[in-house]
């Protein structure tokens, strides 16, 4: 059996009492008593031979059904893939608390009635997509429009006679809790046997649909895997291991032998590459892409701040209409930057406001100056010259707020938080990433300053932009339906920009192929494989590594972490198994880091 304890990745022989009814399988979750304390874990292999003159101490309690076989063996791959204890895996493919009986499983579908909603049957093409990818060789993934409705596709996959001539359920992953429910409840309204719960899954439930999570849910077998939006970050585990559930729904559907399709408006090269990319005629696909303007501000007077004239335009022709908010939602205002002031200098001196205890910039708050590396608080008041009017150098959001409310003359809703209470029912919403995520539907939506993420000094920066664009998107809706107002307007000081042209022209197949040859001369992913080390310990175990493999490039990072480069991953992961790790938790491996 393997322990759920992470520091302990040997493992350990145990034997099953005779008189145990219950069923003991590999997955199986059990306790133990190890070294004099009691341990939980999971079987992970049932026919082992004990060495001779050896007793084995006996299993102490069942604690119910686990993931099954192919998940604990898959478990072990992404152990080895990400650097991490397959406990950790085995334990995001497990119950949250103990499940001893499993429901009865449904048939495929049943004989509810369609919602009213539903999306009627039209000659969109994804259903020809659909079937094309469920019996291409490998897994596949489909560039789609982000105002494309996705249930289509999902609908369209479940239903194929190849999918249903499978045995097992098919897996559908989004990138959030909250769509991944909004799903489970279209689809029962439909008819089909859909879950989001662990229990049924583990039963063999037709259809399974969850977020990141979700990637190991414990379906007996997989008859086909459905990703949408395989572009979004949400995917990525943040914590170490750092593993990608897009890629262990991949291998998990390579292993048994069943199609994995991808979509995304906006395929990152790294999700391209060694996949079948197919995509709808240009037409249709530019008609799934919302109206874009682009405001350039290269020459834009300064005293008019972060607001263009075309802003203000576009603000009066929302407003302005008395049902247009009510109907479609408020204007959503997009400004990346937290709090009321980011840089602040002195008024009089010109002296920048830093932190004295260490020296990094504050920022202001209601409460004054607060230091964001250390916590530090001050009032409102010039270290240099002992002045208190400051100026501010870089605005927040929260100063953008009130400057927008001032601007307009109505009230302005704040949102930069993913979590909280209700969204304030303003007619002007402004916000940093998170008003893209809980808005559900808007007039229109302005990028005050797009130039933040499009410049972004990481390799990440173009992928991270268009995922930005196209949640966007999806809040005003095509560019065939809607008032003139229902656009995205980006204020930007390159017009020009690859990703800019790409969404104003519907596709952005233009913007892979540049930023694939960017990263194959650069070396970047796919065309090699990245480990990012940080911690205390990080510069004797990078030292060790660069010694041990002769592929294998080590550099040191401004930031104090070590960059690992190997040709591929199988190197690298070979090297981080082989390459023992020093003693102590001062060490975090980030395989495959995008903040680089």
């Amino acid at each position: 059996m393997r322990t759920d304890v992470a520091a302990l990745p040997k493992l350990f022989d145990y034997a099953v009492p005779e008189s145990w009814t219950d069923e003991v399988t590999v997955g199986t979750r059990v306790r133990v008593v190890l070294h004099g304390r009691r341990v939980g874990g999971w079987v992970v292999d049932d026919d082992v031979q004990p060495p001779e003159g050896v007793e084995l101490l006996p299993l102490r309690q069942w604690s119910g059904w686990g993931p099954p076989p192919p998940l604990v063996d898959l478990a072990e791959w992404a152990a080895w893939r990400w650097a991490g204890p397959p406990s950790f895996f085995l334990r995001v493919a497990s119950p949250t608390g103990p499940v001893r009986a499993l429901p009865v499983a449904p048939p495929g579908t049943s004989d509810a009635p369609e919602e009213a909603e539903s999306v009627p049957p039209t000659a969109t093409g994804i259903a020809e997509l659909a079937a094309r990818a469920v019996r291409a060789e490998g897994s596949t993934l489909l560039r789609l429009a982000p105002t494309t409705d996705l249930i289509e596709l999902v609908l369209a996959v479940v239903n194929d006679p190849a999918t249903v001539a499978r045995p097992g359920g098919v897996l559908v992953l989004v990138p959030a809790v909250g769509w991944a429910e909004r799903l489970c409840t279209r689809l029962v309204r439909r008819g089909y046997a859909a879950t989001t719960g662990w229990a049924e899954a583990r039963a063999g439930w037709p259809i399974v649909v969850g977020s990141r999570a979700a990637a190991w849910s414990p379906l007996p077998h997989l008859a086909a895997a459905v990703v949408l939006d395989a572009h979004d970050e949400s995917y990525r585990e943040e914590s170490a291991p750092t593993y990608s559930a897009v890629d262990v729904v991949t291998e998990r559907a390579r292993r048994e032998g069943s199609p994995a399709i991808l979509t995304s408006p906006c395929p990152p090269v790294a999700v391209c590459a060694g996949r079948t990319v197919m995509a709808l005629p240009a037409a249709r696909e530019k008609a799934g892409w919302p109206r874009v303007e682009c405001v350039d501000r290269r020459g834009a007077d300064p005293r008019s701040g972060m607001f263009s004239d075309e802003f203000v335009r576009l603000a009066r022709s929302v407003l302005d209409d008395p049902g247009l908010v009510a109907q479609r939602g408020p204007l959503v205002c997009f400004y990346d930057r937290t709090g009321r002031a980011r840089l602040l200098a002195c008024a009089h001196c010109g002296e920048l406001a830093q932190c004295t205890a260490c020296g990094a910039a504050v920022q202001q708050d209601e409460s004054g100056l607060r230091c964001p590396r250390c916590d530090a608080q001050r009032p409102v008041i010039c270290a240099a010259c002992g002045r208190l009017r400051m100026k501010t150098l870089r605005a927040g959001v929260s100063r953008l707020r009130e400057e927008v409310a001032a601007l307009l003359g109505v009230e302005v809703g704040e949102v930069s938080g993913p979590e909280g209470g209700a969204i304030a029912q303003t007619p002007v919403l402004i916000g940093t990433e998170a008003v893209l995520h809980r808005v559900r539907r808007a007039s229109a939506v302005v990028f005050l300053d797009i130039d933040l993420h499009l410049l972004a000094p990481r390799f990440s920066a173009t992928d991270e932009t268009l995922g930005l664009l196209v949640r966007a998107s999806r809040l005003v809706g095509s560019r065939q339906t809607g008032p003139a107002s229902a656009r995205l307007l980006v204020q930007t000081r390159v017009p020009d920009h690859p990703v800019l042209r790409a969404v104003r022209a519907g596709d952005p197949s233009a913007v892979a192929v540049g930023e694939e040859a960017m990263r194959r001369s650069a070396g970047l992913p796919p065309f090699s494989a990245l480990a990012a080390l940080s911690g205390p310990l990080a510069d004797g175990y990078a030292a060790a590594l660069g010694g041990a493999g002769a592929d294998v490039t080590v550099t040191e990072l401004a930031d104090g972490r070590h960059l690992i480069m190997a040709p591929d991953h199988q190197v690298l992961s070979d090297l981080l198994a082989g390459v023992p790790r020093p003693a102590g938790r001062g060490l975090r491996i980030e395989v495959d880091p995008t903040s680089i």
